[in-house]
């Protein structure tokens, strides 16, 4: 069944693409010739460094006070052992957290670069898209991390036909 999909698929879509133009676009080479994209990211990369030397700082400082724990361990009270362990593990924590903070899925470097970067790449992807449709192209690949579809046009869409060659209503 899965063949005879694949099949049908590549017919329709062998049979559309005959009346395509394609085109392809390397979109670090666009964006490493844009001075508002280079500046921004070496605002970035500052950022970035500036955070990891701040990062690295704080864990020496939880590593100096993990090795003079191991030093004065045997002497130490049972409850000044347990504070100096919740202490180094607090410390190391607080480091974590402030590192997610800078660098985590939602921190402030994603944040800096969706503030920075979005908006540029988002006019390269208006001028590929004005590019297509002045141009007639029907498909855009990016050669740049593979080679990825950055514009289809719409009215290729076979989907529905597909569907619909399946029996199913859409």
């Amino acid at each position: 069944m899965k063949k005879y999909l694949l099949i049908v698929a590549l017919a329709i879509v062998s049979v559309c693409a005959s009346a395509q133009k394609f085109a392809f676009v390397d979109t670090d080479y666009i964006l490493s010739k844009i001075p508002e994209y280079t500046d921004a990211q070496a605002q970035l990369d500052d950022l970035s460094a500036q955070w990891q030397k701040e990062i690295e700082a704080k864990f020496s400082e939880v590593d100096k006070l993990y090795k003079e724990y191991q030093a004065n361990k045997v002497v130490y009270p049972e409850e000044i052992r347990n504070k100096k362990e919740n202490e180094i593990i607090a410390k190391e924590k607080e480091v974590k957290e402030y590192q997610k903070a800078k660098f985590g899925t939602d921190g402030e470097l994603y944040k800096k670069r969706q503030e920075l970067v979005k908006p540029i790449q988002e006019r390269v992807y208006n001028a590929i898209k004005d590019v297509a449709e002045k141009n007639n192209y029907g498909i855009i690949f990016n050669k740049s991390d593979g080679v990825t579809m950055i514009y289809t046009s719409s009215k290729y869409d076979v989907s529905d036909d597909v569907l619909e060659a399946m029996g199913y209503a859409y």
